[in-house]
């Protein structure tokens, strides 16, 4: 199963699709800034779950904000949990690069 994960800045989403289907399997809204991505809300379509969909979503997203220096608030759950089983993206939150001091 291949899972494409696409951003869709005019609905202010990521959007996943399974094996080159036109079916949304999954999304990941966010709200960007010139600095920050907050990411809200994740869902993953019933017939899709357990399947990896979530998880290529968030690691698409995260990439993507890595790429263009931009810093992650996990507001939403799944992402948030995400993170803290993936501590190599850690250092993108928000409170971790803010809390560090001169």
């Amino acid at each position: 199963m291949a899972v494409e994960v696409g951003d869709v800045p005019e609905a202010k989403r990521y959007e996943a699709r399974v094996d080159g289907a036109s079916e949304v399997a999954g999304v990941a809204d966010y709200i960007r800034t010139t600095e920050l991505v907050a990411f809200v809300h994740t869902e993953v379509a019933s017939g899709h779950e357990g399947r990896g969909v979530g998880s290529a979503l968030v690691r698409t997203a995260l990439d993507e904000a890595r790429s263009a220096d931009l810093r992650v608030l996990a507001i939403c759950p799944f992402f948030a949990g995400w993170i803290t089983r993936h501590p190599e993206y850690r250092d993108l939150l928000y409170q971790s690069r803010s809390s560090v001091s001169d």
